[in-house]
């Protein structure tokens, strides 16, 4: 008898669970979506978000990324190209 007491304790808490979890889901589903909402607001807004242009309108700007010139490019990905055909 005591078996049977645990199953239908467990059926009757997981039809429970499953009714509340059908009413309480779209709720939690659009609070996690306002703060979401929020957040990317929040963040776009941040004057530190926006950066303004230093360089005026029609100056030209040559960013130098450190890069050794002497070195191949092609070496570092991973070897050079090699043209193939393909046969069947």
């Amino acid at each position: 008898m005591g078996f049977l007491k645990i199953i239908l304790y467990f059926l009757i808490f997981y039809y429970v669970a499953k009714f509340v979890m059908r009413l309480l889901a779209p709720m939690m589903a659009k609070k996690m979506m306002d703060k979401a909402a929020q957040n990317f607001e929040k963040q776009f807004n941040n004057p530190y978000y926006k950066e303004k242009p230093t360089v005026k309108e029609g100056e030209t700007v040559i960013e130098k990324t450190g890069e050794n010139p002497t070195s191949k490019k092609g070496s570092e990905e991973g070897g050079e190209y090699v043209d193939y055909e393909e046969i069947d």
